[in-house]
């Protein structure tokens, strides 16, 4: 493939990254939560029930830091420390429906705002860009 066309699409991936990041950014202002909190309670939403050391290690923290971070969001009511079923000397963390509600909230302002942005292009534009990054993303999950 040529090596500019590359660098083009590498250059618009990266940009609506950083956009997307931003917006999202401005959205969480209006929530009680930061953007590492955000992702913390994605990952317990997606994985279920976590460790501080699994969470940690899915965040790319350390586990000082994820643990003030979950602690943080058990004041606010998020999530909670549970026992595990299986060995009462684990502790895992818990998303409580409060942390899903905020999830919910949080994800449908970045989808009000997607939809914005998407009314500027046809039907067919919209399914050829779903159908292209639904591609573009299962060719990467081979790779890892």
């Amino acid at each position: 493939m040529e090596e500019a066309r590359v660098e083009r699409i590498e250059k618009s991936l990266r940009r609506i990254s950083y956009m997307v990041k931003q917006q999202g950014r401005e959205i969480l202002n209006h929530f009680p939560i930061t953007p590492p909190q955000f992702i913390a309670l994605q990952y317990l939403q997606e994985s279920g029930d976590l460790t501080i050391g699994e969470l940690s290690a899915k965040m790319y923290l350390a586990f000082s830091t994820t643990t003030d971070l979950v602690d943080r969001l058990e004041s606010n009511g998020m999530v909670e420390r549970v026992k595990d079923r299986h060995d009462r000397r684990v502790v895992r963390v818990h998303i409580l429906d409060y942390g899903k509600e905020i999830i919910r909230e949080v994800i449908q302002k970045r989808q009000d705002y997607l939809t914005d942005i998407l009314a500027h292009f046809s039907v067919r534009e919209i399914d050829q860009l779903q159908q292209t990054l639904a591609s573009l993303h299962a060719e990467m999950e081979k790779d890892q």
